[in-house]
């Protein structure tokens, strides 16, 4: 009796958790995050969606403006790079709020072909492209009225991390670099997650190359990943990564533009590209950060020893988080904000 009451009780939390993020997608602004800007008041930060093209592509995006924002100021910015799946309205706006909550102007862009973005076919989910998104992030802000280019830095949440530390590579208006749980999309693409693929690597190229072929030739594009997910599926899931993500982009801080969905044909760009090729480059401050209990942490132990150029590097354990927890738990979020605004604080 009391696992059957167990079970009603998890499944009435999640139908509630799934009724509050679709009320919160009614809102103004669409977003999902806790605490998030109902209305822009003066005097207050507040939120702008803009729109601008990158590649010919229309690129949604939310700048944020620190409290009593002038124009005739002059700014600190920073672009922050959502996580695969992700879009604006979910932890990237989240990290941007709080960092304009500390006197910076910030900018979270959905990604070209994802959320409110153009771009065909939907969610391809190519390195270039996503690399690209960041240089297209500090081209608008860098002339956005208030900002002090030259005090311009770069973040990255899972994904948008490993892309951050690709596109801080060259890009160097980018004065300081950070990372939070960060995904290195290639390498997981490639050898599997936790390098459990390796065995399958040729097979999953030729599936690729397959459904090249078949977009090319005007066939139905094929995609990997998942549309959608039970309950008891998300139950079954073993790695926290996973089983947690579902529960938080599929119910907690669902959005109708947010999906786990990609491309099948992307892989072909992915599984040959890698976060920390080059990294080498990276000869601005550097910031990683990662949860002590996130089974993606490995990602950040490999990554980090590499950047031997960095001006100055910290990595920075968040006690007892997970990667998912550190998208939106209060007290993992602090703690991340916190160190941010200390990082750019010294560097930008």
């Amino acid at each position: 009796m009391k696992k059957i009451k167990s079970i009603f009780t998890i499944l009435f939390t999640i139908t509630s958790m799934i009724a509050t993020a679709q009320e919160k997608t009614k809102k103004p602004f669409g977003l999902v995050y806790g605490d998030a800007i109902k209305e822009n008041v003066k005097g207050k930060v507040n939120i702008h969606p803009v729109t601008y093209k990158l590649n010919g592509i229309d690129i949604a995006a939310n700048v944020y403006t620190p409290a009593n924002y002038e124009t005739s100021k002059k700014y600190p910015a920073v672009v922050v790079a959502h996580p695969n799946g992700g879009i604006k309205e979910q932890t990237a706006g989240l990290y941007a709020q709080r960092l304009a909550e500390n006197g910076y102007i910030t900018i979270a862009a959905d990604a070209a072909f994802q959320g409110a973005s153009g771009g065909e076919p939907r969610h391809t989910d190519k390195p270039f492209y996503r690399v690209e998104d960041i240089h297209g992030m500090a081209d608008f802000i860098s002339k956005y009225p208030g900002v002090d280019a030259n005090r311009l830095g770069a973040f990255g949440i899972c994904g948008g991390g490993g892309y951050t530390l690709k596109a801080a590579q060259s890009d160097k208006r980018f004065k300081a670099v950070a990372t939070l749980s960060m995904f290195n999309s290639g390498e997981v693409r490639r050898n599997g997650f936790q390098n459990t693929a390796l065995a399958t690597i040729q097979d999953r190229l030729k599936q690729a190359s397959d459904a090249r072929a078949q977009e090319t030739s005007g066939g139905k594009t094929i995609y990997a990943g998942v549309a959608s997910i039970t309950d008891e599926e998300i139950e079954k899931t073993p790695t926290d990564l996973y089983r947690e993500g579902y529960v938080y982009y599929y119910r907690t801080h669902a959005h109708p533009n947010s999906t786990f969905l990609y491309t099948m044909s992307s892989m072909l760009d992915l599984m040959t590209w890698d976060a920390t090729s080059n990294i080498d480059l990276i000869n601005q401050p550097l910031l990683m950060m990662a949860g002590s209990k996130a089974d993606t942490k490995y990602m950040t132990d490999e990554a980090f020893p590499k950047a031997v150029n960095a001006k100055t590097k910290e990595l920075f354990v968040i006690d007892g988080a997970t990667h998912i927890q550190t998208y939106w738990k209060p007290e993992y979020v602090s703690q991340a904000a916190t160190k941010l605004v200390d990082f750019f604080g010294k560097n930008i």
